[in-house]
Order: C-alpha cells, then structure tokens, then sequence
C-alpha cells in the first residue's frame, strides 16, 4: 500500500493539473488510456474534438467543389485518399503529441514529484484505490486528495444484437483503414451530424437512423429543423426509427425497427453507433468510495467542484470534473473546471466557483451550428414563470452583404431577449462560420451587456458576416 498527498485520474484536462505550485506534494497520476489503444492524452486530442475537426476540414474541402457551382465556377473532385488523410491526422500529427505527453509524464525532470501508472483505478473502499496495471499486476493506493477527471466513453445501447455486431463508434471510425462503401449511423447528436458529413463528404453513403423527429433535438426547434433538411440533401435521414435489432450479415449488418407503426430495415456495409457517451464512473467503482451519482452516471459535485455523497454531503479532498461529472461533456467545461478544481486544491480558504459563465456549444456539421443560453421554448417556459415577457429575432444570411456573396439562403440566427430589459437569454446560429460568430454574443452574456449595450456601441465591419449579428441584436432593441 503506497500513500500519496494526491491521486489524479485521467490524462485529458487532467493532465493540465500537475505543475510548479504542486512540487512539494506527491502525486500519482492513473491513466487507463482511450481508444483501442489506450492512448494517453484524452477524448479530445486522440478520438474527439481534435481529430474530427481536421476531418470536418478535409470534408469541407471534399464538398467546396460542388458548392462552388452556385457561384458559377466549374469544379469537380477527383477523389478521395483516405489513408494519406487518416496518416497526416494521426501518424503526422496526434500520436506523436500523445506519445510526447506521455514520455515527458513518465520521464521528464519536471515529473520527479509525480508517480505515473497506466492502468484503471477503481475505489475500494473510502480514500483508498486499487490499480489494475496493464499486465495485469495490481497495486493498492491511498491518497489525502482525490482528483478525479476519469472522463467518459461511447455508450453502446442495449440494443438486441448490437454488440454481437461489433459496432463502429467515434473511437474506432476514425483510424479504419479503408472507409466503407456504406454506413449506417445510429443515432442523432452532435458526434452523428459531425461524422455524417465527414464520411458522406468522403463518399460514403451514408443513412442517419434517429429514434426522434428532428435530428439535434437539444438544439432549439427552428435549428434542429434546419440542420435535419440540410443534412437530408446529402444523406439518408432516417426519423422517428425504433431499433429492434442488428445482425451482421455476410455482406455487412441489417438493422430492422419500427417506423410510423410499420417494421423496416435497414442494410448497410456496416454501422457506427453515435448515440451519446456515458461517463466512466462505473469503472471508477465510484460507490465502493461513497459517491454520489446522478441518475446518468455522473459523479455528484456542487458549485466548486467538490465531490458529493449520495446524501449531497461533500466528501472532503475529493473533487471532479469534466465528462465524468459535467451535463456539458465539452472540452473547454473541463478545462474550466479542471482550473477551478487547481485553483481551490491550492487555496481551500479561498474557493471559487465553477457555474458563473454561460456556456457555449459548437457543432461542426455542414452548416456549422453554434448556440449559448435558452431555447425559444425554454425563454418562453422561463419567462411565463417570471412573470417577464421575450423578444425573439431571426436574422437570414441572405439578409446581408456577405450573405449575397455566399449565396446563401438557408442559413440564420436567432436571437432571444426579455422584452424590457433586453437581456440576452439565447443566442443560435446556423451557417457559415457559426462557432466564430456565437463568441461577441458569448462575451455579452459573460460580462452582462444587454443588446443594446452590444449592438449600439461599437463599429460593425461592412460588408462582413458580423453584421449578421448586428442586425439581429438591433431587431431586439427597436
């Protein structure tokens, strides 16, 4: 049994919590890895944000010829080399970075404070941990703190069949080497729309299958609508689906389910499953450590990120964040959080919170989707509640200069403030650029400027696609 002042799990946002500040105190650092191969470095950097941002690049680039022809430019694609595109993200640029994280954890002078085991922790009790090790060997642990950013991973539904399939998911797509001919997509989300356009972009047929109406329900109405007839002029959407079962097949899986009250199926080379990540508690073992969960899995926390019991008492030097804790599963919530956790682990007298900002999110699909605060439903929910009257502004593409530039006539924002006051309560946005123009509205909502304060007191660059913004802050001040 080995003591130590501090057990960090993780090595994602997690791995951003050892520095200079903590040399005086010993630190183990446990890591099981993500992906197939237990890669170190995290969800974003080896199978999530970062990755598929440099596909969702690779797509836009595959599908600008066919879009240029609105312009009145003749372009075509030639093709598509999969493997030189999986090999410049991967080979060329992310496991380099994930094996120099881990080389400079294990080896660097910087580390002398910090013990690295490449293993699975899991709670035996309070304040203590056992450790299985990739050879299987195990090893006991107590520490004073506990910090615990074990993160998540792709969530296979109890589907009959399913995992006898061996199903695809966002931790294997990316690194196959040679894409399908056809996939199908199970599931309707953020990590569904964003790889529907990068693989249907790279030729793949591609047919979505959500159980819901609209794809992105989360998102508000008018967006998720968008966003499904969008993607449905490049793949196959399939809506209001209830899977039964999967089979695989001799020539790939067939997918069979209800629809409208009728059974169909559905064939496919083969099926990727997107339908959510569940947070990586259970491998923790988290209740053997008496902590609480919330009904989907989650580690409990309050404001300071301090772990909570199943009373909602807080468990003194234990603290979470991120995926495993976090509604938001978003990598900029972690960073944050993984802060404040540094933050009050240094300074218990002075602690701070993590919950004072709004929080945005961004859906790199083809258009890009951008969104912070309330939904037009959740506004008006609120606001009957208060007593308080909204105001709700939709500004087109097609409505400004750079819009006509673009030739778009689909895209838009939607603003949504309360009626006196003109707080911003929701902010969406669907198009071009949408994850970079959500950021002055972010800022705005942050620091408490209504829309007027943002609208009326700075220059708007013409003819430029902040206008679009502009415009649609001055509908809410008129």
């Amino acid at each position: 049994m080995t003591h130590y002042d501090i057990a960090l799990i993780g090595s994602g946002s997690a791995n951003s919590f050892p520095g200079p500040e903590l040399a005086d105190r010993s630190i183990v650092q446990i890591d099981r890895g993500v992906g197939p191969d237990g890669a170190f470095g995290g969800t974003c950097l080896n199978v999530g944000c970062i990755p598929t941002k440099m596909l969702v690049r690779t797509a836009d680039a595959a599908i600008a010829p066919a879009e240029a022809a609105r312009l009145g430019v003749r372009a075509r694609l030639e093709g598509v080399d999969w493997p030189a595109i999986r090999d410049r993200i991967f080979a060329d640029r992310i496991d380099p970075i994930s094996r120099g994280g881990l080389a400079y954890r294990a080896e660097h002078e910087d580390n002398a404070n910090l013990t690295l085991l490449r293993g699975t922790a899991r709670f035996t009790g309070p304040g203590a941990m056992e450790v299985e090790l990739a050879d299987g060997t195990l090893e006991q642990i107590t520490a004073d703190t506990f910090v615990l950013g074990a993160g998540s991973r792709p969530a296979i539904p109890g589907i009959d069949g399913l995992a006898e399939a061996a199903p695809l998911t966002s931790d294997t797509i990316m690194r196959v080497d040679e894409l399908p001919a056809s996939l199908a997509i199970l599931g309707s989300g953020v990590i569904a729309v964003e790889l529907a356009h990068v693989l249907s972009a790279l030729g793949v047929d591609v047919t979505v299958i959500a159980r819901s109406a609209l794809l992105l329900r989360r998102e508000d109405a008018d967006i998720a609508a968008a966003a499904t007839a969008r993607l449905a002029e490049r793949c196959r959407v399939v809506t209001g689906f209830t899977t039964a079962a999967v089979r695989r097949t001799a020539d790939g899986v067939r997918i069979t389910g209800t629809r409208d009250g009728r059974e169909e199926t559905i064939e496919a080379q083969e099926i990727l499953v997107a339908t959510g990540r569940r947070p990586n508690s259970d491998l923790l073992d988290a209740a053997a450590g008496g902590i609480g969960l919330e009904d989907d899995g989650r580690v409990r926390v309050d404001p300071y990120q301090r772990v909570l019991d199943p009373a909602g008492r807080v468990i003194e030097g234990h603290w979470a964040f991120g995926d495993l804790s976090s509604p938001h599963q978003l990598k900029h919530v972690a960073n944050h959080e993984q802060r404040i956790v540094r933050h009050n682990v240094l300074h218990p007298s002075d602690l701070r919170r993590s919950d004072t900002m709004p929080v945005p999110r961004g859906i790199f699909g083809a258009p890009q989707i951008a969104a912070v605060g309330l939904t037009e439903a959740e506004a008006r929910e609120h606001a009957s509640r208060e007593g308080r009257e909204i105001r709700v502004a939709r500004q087109d593409y097609a409505g400004i200069a750079y819009g006509w530039a673009l030739e778009d006539t689909t895209s838009f924002a939607k603003l949504i403030a309360d009626a006196e006051t003109a707080e911003l309560l929701g902010c969406h946005i669907i198009g071009p650029e949408a994850t970079v123009l959500i950021q002055p509205l972010v800022q705005a909502m942050s620091l408490g400027q209504s829309a007027r304060d943002i609208a009326r007191t700075q220059y708007w660059i013409h003819p430029a696609l902040p206008e679009l913004v502009e415009n649609a802050l001055l509908q809410l001040t008129d």
